[in-house]
């Protein structure tokens, strides 16, 4: 059976090209010297990319695979200028990345709902003769054609925008994880590769609050290679603001197994071993407490680990907190960075100045200005502190 879930696609674009100007003489018994009165022509269509939440597949793209915009009218007489080309919007979900399907280029990036970009630009319609009379060319007999269309193949790739997403080698209990926190029904079944295409949840927090969370289908040693399926769906962790890795706690080794999908991960693509992480041991209600003790001996140190079991409820809170933490603790990094002030204004603190003149002066006397120096200068919304 044909799955539902298409996160590749290949589309030949093509925009209109420009309506000619017209070439055409003001002809009128009582004008006797009517001149020159063609018209431009009209614009070719445009071919945009539009963001749309309602999609989260390309599935509707599949069997659409020629999108073209429309021509620029002719211009006409009495100046009449062509009709513009009809432009063409290709929705796609959010966190589409097209590239140039000929030399494998990046073009853009959909990330938002609403985001319009412009994938290919229509020609300009051409002027008419009327635009090119001069005193000494009071009748010219010529017009400018339409600019050409343009026409680009390219390959739109879906990567799922999440906050949570979920690594780990099949039957690791992602998809029961998901179904318990959030309303999201995944296929759960207990043979490997259950899970065939990834899944969105929205898992809520208290006082009203919520994030989402993606189950990514399992990771088999060598799929940054290839194998299984996991090469074809490791780009959906690329834009998953964490990721929560899953080993099941009657695993022979959890480290082990836990470094060989950090191996993985890392191979396909060096930058994600910088986005945080959770390890989370699944199946716990199979290991007593004499035995976790054990295993938190043998974990990895550089990463937050949390006993859970989807299925008995345990340990569930305790991962929504250790996740909501570290989803928060990333953007409030992200907001003091940004928020971070480098210029020094009116009735600011100015004693990093002064120490900052005082190591550059070392034992010469140093004079601040205060308040009342500072009233004084008259170009004071164009001084900057640091090029003091």
């Amino acid at each position: 059976m044909e799955s539902n879930f298409v996160d590749y696609v290949k589309i030949c674009c093509r925009s209109g090209k420009g309506g000619r100007g017209s070439m055409h003489m003001h002809r009128a018994k009582y004008v006797p010297n009517g001149g020159p009165d063609g018209g431009d022509g009209g614009r070719g269509g445009h071919v945009y990319l539009r963001g749309n939440h309602n999609y989260w597949t390309l599935l509707h793209l599949r069997y659409e695979r020629h999108v073209f915009a429309g021509h620029g009218g002719n211009g006409g007489q009495s100046r009449s200028t062509g009709a513009d080309g009809e432009d063409r919007y290709i929705d796609v979900p959010c966190g589409t990345v097209v590239y140039n399907a000929e030399t494998g280029e990046y073009v853009c990036d959909v990330t938002e709902d609403g985001q319009v970009v412009m994938l290919l630009k229509g020609g300009r319609g051409g002027l008419g003769n009327w635009n090119f009379r001069t005193a000494t060319n009071q009748a010219p007999r010529y017009a400018q054609p339409g600019e050409p269309m343009r026409e680009m193949t390219v390959i739109l790739e879906l990567k799922l925008l999440a906050d949570v997403g979920l690594v780990g080698f099949p039957n690791a209990g992602k998809s029961t994880l998901l179904s318990a926190v959030s309303s999201a029904r995944p296929k759960i079944a207990g043979y490997p590769f259950t899970t065939m295409e990834p899944s969105l949840g929205i898992v809520p927090y208290r006082g009203g609050q919520s994030f989402v969370m993606a189950d990514i289908p399992g990771i088999i040693e060598g799929a940054s290679e290839g194998r299984g399926l996991g090469l074809r769906f490791l780009r959906h962790i690329e834009r998953n603001s964490l990721l929560l890795f899953m080993v099941p706690g009657d695993t022979d080794d959890i480290r082990k197994e836990y470094e060989i999908l950090l191996r993985e991960v890392g191979t396909f693509n060096p930058e994600l071993l910088d986005k945080q992480r959770v390890l989370a041991i699944t199946k716990s209600d199979l290991l007593d407490d004499e035995l976790q003790q054990l295993l938190s001996a043998d974990l990895p140190q550089d990463v937050p680990a949390v006993f859970i079991s989807a299925v008995a409820g345990k340990g569930i809170t305790e991962l929504k907190d250790i996740l909501w933490t570290a989803l928060n603790s990333e953007s409030n990094k992200l907001k003091s960075i940004t928020q971070q002030d480098t210029l020094v204004h009116r009735n600011k603190d100015l004693s990093w100045l002064t120490q900052e003149l005082a190591d550059e002066g070392e034992d010469e006397e140093i004079e601040v200005l205060d308040d009342d120096d500072i009233e004084d200068i008259e170009e004071l919304d164009d001084f900057e502190y640091e090029d003091v």
